[in-house]
């Protein structure tokens, strides 16, 4: 068996666990190698085959096995930022309740206990925005998605984080 079909191989496994959206060392793990140059060089040559997709630096997704487009852009940002306390909020949030008329399209807004930063993937915009509240004081005010498998704000925290990020409240039904 090549390197290409272990490689294969191993992502499919991967999506029947639930998986979809892998690092480079969690792929060089998966295959039993070590994660050096050979291995990017290998990476980059399955990436210019068709067999992976580059999601964004260091990320990847099986071309032929990929995750859900529904859940895969939630897949990244708990990789982006695994360790720390990640949270959907601000406009995402807020249309995603019905407590502001716009749609948020290509776009997902998280508050994070990690840096901040805008990452650019297939799947749309992740915007990260760090917060330096203590997470006793924030976790009363999430809840778990079953459906992304991350925690979510209620519309109490999602409001506060949007004025602490000094944002347009206009936009707010009431």
């Amino acid at each position: 068996m090549t390197k290409s079909d272990k490689l294969l191989n191993a992502l499919a496994k991967a999506v029947n666990a639930g998986g979809g959206i892998h690092s480079a060392t969690e792929l060089a793990f998966m295959l039993g190698l070590p994660y050096d140059p050979a291995f990017r060089k290998f990476l980059a040559d399955c990436v210019n085959k068709g067999l992976l997709r580059r999601v964004m630096k260091g990320l990847y997704e099986s071309a032929i096995t990929p995750p859900e487009p529904e859940t895969a852009i939630y897949k990244i940002i708990k990789k982006l930022r695994s360790g720390v306390l990640n949270y959907i909020s601000l406009e995402s949030q807020l249309s995603h309740t019905g407590d502001i008329s716009q749609v948020v399209m290509g776009r997902v807004t998280v508050v994070t206990k990690g840096r901040s930063g805008c990452f650019d993937t297939p799947y749309g915009v992740i915007e990260l925005t760090h917060t330096k509240k203590p997470v006793e004081k924030i976790a009363p005010n999430l809840y778990y998605d079953p459906d992304i498998k991350m925690y979510r704000a209620h519309k109490a925290q999602a409001i506060a984080d949007l004025k602490h990020c000094q944002r347009n409240l206009h936009m707010l039904e009431s």
